[in-house]
């Protein structure tokens, strides 16, 4: 429906509103539904098993060179990379939370310190014991 004398134009419908870049507008058609992210620490984990497969391959000579390529220092690799011995069940946890999960709210600290726990049998209750430590120290105000 127009106006032709004052130029002025009216549309009926639904707009939504968008996000292109840093930029924002409306659009008549509805967003696609994005997908969750997934958590840092599984971010982390799979990067860890790319750099273990690049240097067994030989792309990377060594974990030095991996971490100059990525723009960290030896000391941060040594902590990404230590997050593979996890135990298999954790990491899937991890990698998998909605598939299997039991694992809620573990950052990388914590597992930092599974990883310091060497049986795997132990591991998981070093996580369990830390993360319902953190679950009631985020309760308090």
């Amino acid at each position: 429906m127009s106006d032709a004398s004052s130029g002025t134009r009216v549309v009926a419908g639904a707009l939504h509103r968008v996000r292109r870049g840093r930029g924002k507008g409306f659009s008549a058609e509805a967003p696609v539904e994005s997908s969750r992210r997934p958590a840092r620490v599984a971010v982390t984990l799979a990067l860890a098993h790319m750099i273990l497969r690049a240097i067994d391959r030989g792309e990377i000579r060594d974990q030095a060179e991996a971490a100059r390529r990525l723009g960290v220092t030896r000391a941060r690799m040594t902590q990404i990379l230590d997050m593979t011995l996890l135990a298999p069940a954790i990491q899937e946890e991890i990698l998998f939370p909605d598939a299997v999960g039991s694992l809620k709210r573990i950052n990388e600290r914590a597992m930092r310190e599974a990883v310091r726990t060497p049986p795997w049998a132990d591991q998981r209750s070093v996580l369990v014991a830390l993360s319902t430590n953190s679950a009631s120290s985020d309760d308090k105000p």
